[in-house]
């Protein structure tokens, strides 16, 4: 089997299923597309990045799934996409910041993935996504801060699972991609 998206840099093999992926998962803003796609370049490695495939294979932003299919549509497909990229390995994956509250997903990919938690206050957060929070479906209404303060609030204790931690508020950005890439060779932390 061989899976090529619209956000793979090549088709990924069965012969890499020994490699494990990266999970990056954290808030919005915390840098999972601009880390990954950077881990993704150094490694060598396909990115995968779930909302643009979804986007993609939905025909419409994810603002809009959410809005005109519901949210719970969108965890399923999002659930459909794990099992999918269960079946093989070597990519830096980057799901949405909700992925990561499904024990489902989790054990699809784990092990042997490696999940990074991408750690970033709210406030830093939303310094990153101000300009496109009408794009993210829970923060395209009220404050956004409120909801990133609540989106970390419902999800820290599943993003405390992570194998690693990478603070990416305290970090910058070519600090960040280090980092996560030293996580990735044999004899990285963890």
């Amino acid at each position: 089997m061989s899976m090529a998206t619209s956000r793979t840099s090549r088709p990924v093999s069965d012969t890499e299923l020994h490699v494990p992926h990266l999970i990056l998962v954290g808030l919005p803003g915390a840098g999972k597309s601009t880390v990954g796609q950077r881990v993704a370049e150094r490694l060598a490695r396909p990115f995968f990045d779930f909302d643009v495939e979804l986007s993609r294979r939905e025909g419409k932003p994810v603002a809009a799934i959410f809005a005109e299919d519901g949210e719970p549509h969108f965890r399923a497909l999002e659930r459909a996409l794990t099992r999918e990229v269960a079946l093989v390995g070597g990519m830096v994956v980057a799901p949405g910041s909700g992925w990561i509250v499904d024990p489902a997903n989790i054990a699809a990919v784990r092990p042997p993935a490696r999940l990074i938690w991408l750690r970033v206050t709210p406030e830093i957060a939303l310094g990153r996504v101000r300009a496109d929070t009408t794009v993210r479906p829970l923060l395209a209404q009220g404050d956004p801060l409120v909801g990133l303060r609540r989106i970390l609030a419902d999800r820290a204790e599943y993003f405390e699972q992570a194998d690693v931690v990478v603070d990416t508020g305290l970090l910058t950005l070519d600090a960040a991609v280090d980092a996560v890439v030293a996580l990735a060779s044999p004899s990285g932390p963890g």
